[in-house]
């Protein structure tokens, strides 16, 4: 398992529906974690603090203190090197739901144990008025 899933997760019922088909019905073991135990809400009740699909995150790095934004998106709109990051990647899953201010962590592909702290949701599109992004 590459993403491990701690504590509260909130997911609009339209991420919910689209990371269920973006899988075929078989989403990667930490995805289907993420999905068997996160709070649905429709994207008009989503907490605006709340890292839903394209929003903007700040997040720092435990170890290194290390400061970055991401935006957690679908993997066809994936390029790392410009901060989005693929939903079925494991800082993906491992940020997507989580409230700022919580810890997402995850294991890189190579095994080690990674943590970062959400310090900010930037832009959420549900809290800009978008509720189809």
């Amino acid at each position: 398992m590459l993403a491990t899933i701690h504590g509260e997760r909130t997911l609009t019922e339209l991420d919910f529906v689209r990371l269920q088909k973006l899988t075929g019905g078989h989403p990667p073991p930490a995805l289907a974690d993420l999905l068997d135990m996160a709070d649905v809400l429709p994207s008009r009740e989503v907490p605006a603090d709340i890292v839903t699909m394209y929003a903007q995150v700040e997040i720092e790095d435990l170890p290194t203190r290390e400061r970055q934004k991401l935006v957690v998106c679908y993997p066809d709109d994936a390029a790392p090197n410009d901060g989005f990051i693929s939903v079925l990647s494991p800082v993906g899953i491992g940020l997507l739901g989580l409230k700022a201010g919580a810890t997402a962590r995850w294991r890189t592909p190579g095994g080690e144990e990674s943590a970062a702290r959400v310090l900010t949701v930037l832009f959420q599109p549900e809290a800009s008025g978008d509720y189809t992004t």
